[in-house]
């Protein structure tokens, strides 16, 4: 049966952008004005203060894990710093190390930070069904990862994307399954954790050319109509129906822009049974009809 979360990752197509070795000493703090980037640190010693714009900080500590999916205003600081510590900017020590704070004070802390990019023209919508912050305590595994992947990017060997790409995949499936839990906020992960909503999702993600309803899917998930509505709604955050329509149109929109089919061939593997429906929903969904859409993205 499909994995929702490999599926979407998959989608997201994430690309490197850049990773660096960063230490700071005393009292610092750095801020950042991000466009939805993805930003992740793994706390290598010591410890530092994340704080995403209206959120609550987070204290981070060796072997900590952050991943922001989609990174806008955001502020670190050392353990030190207070309500009037200044803002500072990282000084380079070598290639792919900086410093900040106190330029020769010991480090009281050392992290691996870095930013990738996702290509799926449908990634604000992906990213909807992700928490908007990933925060994961004494995983070795992702700190491996994250070394693998700062190694990677800074040499040229044959097959260097790929094999970023298929690390970074690697990496966001690795945290975002590390948070999946009753305790996540509503979406894809606490969906995940609930094994009757689970269920539908993954039946959702294996045959989305399957005509779906409620009522079907409330019987694949053992529960009544109306129990598995409320149920899928509060746990997910929006309707089993909407779900599916989102999911279907990401579908599409990966296989437009890929050119790998025609509209009603694509129409079909979407779940429609004709082109003409199929094109009606996704100019409703997306705001133009799919062959503007794939015009589009093949000139970009």
């Amino acid at each position: 049966m499909a994995d929702p979360l490999t599926d979407i990752v998959g989608l997201l197509q994430p690309s490197a952008g850049f990773s660096k070795l960063v230490e700071g000493a005393g009292a610092w703090r750095v801020s950042r004005a991000e466009e939805g980037q993805p930003f992740y640190c793994a706390v290598l010693e010591g410890g530092t203060r994340l704080t995403l714009a209206e959120e609550p900080s987070v204290l981070l500590e060796a072997g900590d894990f952050v991943l922001v999916p989609a990174a806008y205003d955001f502020s670190m600081a050392s353990l030190a710093a207070g309500p009037r510590t200044p803002e500072v900017l990282p000084v380079a020590l070598r290639p792919g190390v900086y410093r900040v704070g106190d330029a020769a004070g010991p480090p009281s802390l050392r992290s691996m930070v870095g930013y990738c990019s996702f290509a799926s023209p449908d990634a604000a919508l992906l990213l909807s069904l992700l928490p908007r912050l990933v925060h994961v305590r004494g995983e070795g595994r992702l700190l491996t990862l994250v070394h693998l992947v700062d190694d990677e990017s800074r040499e040229a060997r044959p097959g260097r994307e790929v094999v970023l790409q298929r690390l970074l995949e690697v990496l966001l499936i690795e945290a975002l399954r590390a948070t999946a839990g009753p305790a996540a906020p509503s979406g894809l992960l606490r969906g995940l954790a609930d094994d009757r909503v689970a269920v539908a999702l993954r039946r959702m993600h294996d045959s989305p050319t399957a005509p779906w309803t409620v009522p079907q899917l409330a019987r694949v998930a053992a529960l009544s109509r109306s129990a598995f509505f409320d149920r899928f709604r509060r746990v997910v955050g929006v309707t089993p129906m909407d779900y599916l329509l989102h999911w279907r149109m990401a579908l599409a929109k990966d296989l437009l822009r890929r050119g790998v089919a025609g509209i009603a061939e694509v129409a079909g593997r979407v779940g429609y049974s004709s082109a003409s429906t199929f094109s009606t929903a996704f100019a409703r969904h997306v705001g133009v009809p799919p062959g503007a859409y794939a015009r589009r993205q093949a000139a970009e």
